[in-house]
């Protein structure tokens, strides 16, 4: 019979613990610095209120979570991209310059994507709400 320690298990738990740890400290992080996380969540709360009123459908769900976990996601990606930028650049050159604002630039698609995916499934049902009252 082989014996299991605890001691390695306790450790694996306790690294996955800190990660989980780690990664709520980021978001805390994106929430106290970045105002355009703040927009973004400000959205979000009012895409699942909508998503409920108009009663969306699995699908429709799937297609909603995804666009928002891309945007907030990439604003994640861009943030972090500015820190490390800050990090290595504390001065002007072109290229942190560059880098901060394709990083911005991939932000700014998924959003412009989640809008239209947005559009796509609330447009409607809200045109037809407004045509009932």
């Amino acid at each position: 019979m082989v014996l299991i320690s605890l001691i390695p298990i306790q450790e694996m738990f306790k690294q996955r613990f800190n990660s989980f740890k780690y990664a709520l400290e980021g978001v805390l992080e994106l929430i106290k610095s970045q105002p355009n996380f703040k927009i973004h969540l400000v959205a979000t709360f009012i895409v699942i209120f909508m998503g409920w009123f108009f009663s969306i459908e699995k699908t429709e769900w799937c297609f909603t979570i995804f666009a928002v976990v891309l945007v907030l996601s990439a604003e994640a990606f861009n943030t972090g991209l500015e820190y490390i930028t800050d990090l290595v650049s504390p001065d002007y050159h072109i290229l942190a310059k560059k880098t901060k604002d394709v990083a911005a630039a991939g932000v700014l698609i998924a959003a412009i994507g989640a809008a239209a995916v947005g559009t796509i499934i609330f447009l409607p049902k809200l045109i037809q709400y407004l045509n009932t009252i």
